[in-house]
């Protein structure tokens, strides 16, 4: 019989004494396993004999949360079994078109990208979340801006198996020691001598270290890519910690092991085999958005648009104050339901279920302040608890963080959760349970999902054709002359040419509608901002020093944005159903009343990135000696004005040009893509059916016999199952 809640204090009794009498004392807070570092970075430590690595099988408790991944991960080998049972029965050039799906969901690795604040204890999370404590240093200088992505395939055991770093490009090195990157360009433009020379002093300090630890030819590695067939933390030191202090003025211990390319990454990628994940997932570590010379902010940008569910990860001490502008201005980029928030290290609250509620509070407050996502889910936990089990280390925790737990355990525990283990009731207190629950059911309803649908109904589709192209063969004779497959992949290509074309000029028509709409945006803006600058010269004079915050600019840019994205949306839609329409009338048109019965659905369209470039910082977001030192030198309100406005020009260019130009070209090529894709399968089962015409009676003795009987069953039965399977709407049968 389970504990009821009438029993709560004699089980938080229990729970208290399961951590021994070392949990009282005050070890350091950094908890590194040499058995973890012995299991999983190869690194001959001394082990522990009480605790053999035998034990680190996982236990149940561990895939908490993970049961909406667990069934699409079921759901998706149903699929893949299908297409498999698909190519054995269909004909060569259905094969390929269904090879094609098979290799898409193979490839199929839903990311989930982690932002946040320095500090907040980022990595240590995502090494909770992949199941191993010690897998990713957590202890890296915050000025590195490499881009850390975990590939988890599932597998019995865990098992490194590649790592590939790519080093940064020319011209972004070239910006960062030419000009100082982003921080460099902004000092300048402001007139910040100061500042810039500062970041000047610091850039040579950078290249001076790089040659020492590359050479003086390490220039000619930007741009390069090294592969392993494995990783371990020494190879990862090399490429992406370059300790606590990267201006060290002694860097011989480093040359020769730590860091020694970390000055020139730009990004990791590390493949690993994880018995804790039912489907493969990337887990993106993001730099963050405030370093020395801004790189890790444009580097976190390009991350968090390509990503459709985003982390951002606070430390409970200061979740989202003035000094994480930049981090509430990307937040506020996104949509709600593209977003998770998790409190961290609410280990380090003296009271967590007092404060908890205090915390949310404010955060929401911000968050409506800032017109970011207000109904966004937050999450308070602590990957320390997480990683403490991970460990099984619960008997050294520190006694601080001992006695937050038992704070936190007396409100969240219930009676569902009194009969569990001590491990499993801190990974519930954790918060990592619920964590993997809401992404779990985003990859599932957001990315899993749809992919799932689209490929089973193209499955569908070169299925119930490879019915026709039997049917052909059987009843050849009685149809009327069909087309040569040569008219056929005539009309074929100029009906594809056609919807492109159109489809190509309705998207740049949005386009061009759209940046209208961002130009009269920003010149709105800088308009009144100027009226604004004038008026305050005005009554006020120069003596006080005047500022104007850039949020509208930015939310009327994501409001123009939004109404762009929605028109495209709807163009593409629309020309998707027009060309299923074309493509039903030339299967009849071409091959008669024997292919009515092959089922056709209209191309997915796909969600839009969001405008996460907008959250890049300009020099008006700040609001310190800057600011102040442009201010005191401008003299004369002509001057002002002027130099102010070039100044927004200036600053506001990039983040325009990303918007305008760079986003919506990759967005018109998508649309096109998914279109192409379409027109392509299509033509690969009208190959197949066009086949049956050419020994029109030696076919149909073929199809009689009794195994192309039994190949034509089993193709009724794949697409049952894959209707089933994936819940598949009502398609339009061609012809009709």
């Amino acid at each position: 019989m389970k504990p009821g809640p009438e029993n709560l204090p004699l089980v938080l009794d229990d729970f208290l004494l399961s951590f021994g009498p070392e949990s009282s004392g005050e070890p350091a807070r950094k908890d590194p396993d040499p058995r973890r570092k012995a299991d999983q970075m190869n690194v001959e430590v001394p082990i522990r004999p009480e605790k053999p690595t035998s034990v680190l099988a996982q236990p149940d408790y561990l895939n908490a949360g993970l049961e909406p991944l667990r069934e699409f991960a079921d759901r998706a080998r149903r699929v893949q079994e299908e297409l498999t049972a698909l190519q054995q029965a269909a004909g060569d050039s259905a094969r390929r078109a269904v090879a094609r799906l098979g290799r898409e969901l193979n490839d199929f690795e839903p990311a989930v990208t982690f932002l946040g604040q320095v500090k907040s204890g980022k990595t240590s999370l995502v090494n909770a979340m992949a199941g191993w404590p010690d897998l990713l240093p957590s202890d890296v200088n915050p000025w590195t801006s490499v881009v850390t992505s975990l590939h988890l395939s599932p597998g019995r055991e865990r098992q490194e198996t590649g790592a590939s770093f790519q080093f940064m490009e020319e011209d972004e090195w070239d910006r960062l020691v030419h000009k100082g990157g982003r921080l460099g360009e902004m000092a300048n433009r402001a007139g910040a001598s100061g500042e810039l020379e500062t970041i000047r002093q610091q850039i040579e300090m950078l290249r001076e270290k790089s040659r020492k630890r590359l050479g003086n030819k390490f220039e000619m590695l930007l741009g390069q890519e090294h592969e392993y067939g494995y990783f371990d933390k020494n190879l990862l030191e090399r490429y992406i910690c370059i300790g606590d202090d990267f201006f060290d003025d002694d860097p011989a211990e480093d040359i020769a092991n730590q860091g020694r390319f970390a000055d020139i990454t730009r990004s990791a990628d590390l493949y690993l085999n994880c018995n804790s994940k039912p489907f493969r997932m990337c887990l993106r570590d993001t730099p963050g958005v405030n370093d020395t010379f801004m790189m890790r902010e444009q580097v976190t940008i390009n991350a968090v648009r390509s990503s459709r569910i985003c982390i951002v990860v606070l430390s409970a001490h200061q979740a989202l104050t003035s000094v994480d502008m930049a981090l509430i201005r990307m937040i506020s980029s996104l949509k709600s339901r593209d977003v998770v928030i998790f409190v961290n290290r609410i280990d380090e609250l003296h009271d967590p279920s007092a404060q908890i509620p205090e915390i949310e509070t404010s955060l929401r407050k911000v968050l409506a302040d800032h017109k970011g996502p207000e109904d966004a889910d937050i999450i308070f936990g602590s990957a320390y608890w997480a990683n403490t089990v991970l460990t099984e280390n619960l008997d050294r925790m520190h006694s601080a963080s001992t006695n937050a737990l038992m704070k936190y355990a007396e409100m969240k525990l219930n009676a569902s959760t009194l009969d569990q283990s001590p491990a499993a009731m801190i990974w519930h207190l954790s918060g990592l349970p619920e964590l993997n629950r809401i992404i779990s059911e985003r990859i599932v309803t957001k990315l899993g999902d749809p992919k799932l649908t689209r490929i089973a109904s193209s499955a569908v589709t070169i299925a119930s054709g490879q019915q026709a192209a039997n049917m052909v063969r059987v009843q050849g004779h009685q149809l009327h002359d069909p087309m040569s497959m040569f008219a056929v992949r005539s009309e074929l290509n100029a009906l594809a040419e056609r919807h492109r074309t159109i489809l190509s000029e309705k998207i740049n028509q949005t386009i061009q509608a759209y940046q209208s709409r961002a130009d009269r945006a920003h010149a709105n803006f800088v308009e009144r901002a100027t009226h604004s600058l004038i008026t305050h010269l005005e009554n006020d004079g120069s003596g006080q020093v005047w500022s104007y915050s850039p949020t509208g600019l930015r939310m009327l840019l994501k409001s123009a944005y939004a109404l762009f994205a929605s028109r495209v949306q709807n163009a593409a839609r629309s020309q998707y159903e027009l060309a299923v329409v074309d493509i039903a009338e030339l299967y009849f048109n071409a091959f008669g009343r024997a292919v009515e019965g092959i089922e056709l659905s209209v191309p997915e369209v796909q969600e839009l990135p969001a405008p996460v470039t907008i959250a890049q910082t300009i020099a008006l977001d700040f609001n310190d000696g800057w600011w102040m030192s442009w201010w005191r030198r401008t003299r004369g309100y002509k001057a002002f004005a002027r130099q102010f406005h070039t100044l927004v020009m200036a600053e506001t260019q990039d983040f325009m040009t990303q918007l305008k130009t760079v986003q919506t070209a990759q967005i018109h090529d998508q649309m096109i893509y998914t279109l192409n894709a379409f027109f392509e399968q299509n033509l690969d089962i009208m190959i197949e059916i066009s086949g049956g015409h050419e020994d029109r009676e030696g076919n149909r003795r073929k199809c009689l016999e009794p195994e192309k009987l039994e190949r034509l069953d089993k193709i009724e039965g794949i697409i049952d199952r894959l209707k089933s399977c994936c819940r598949l709407p009502e398609t339009e049968g061609a012809g009709t």
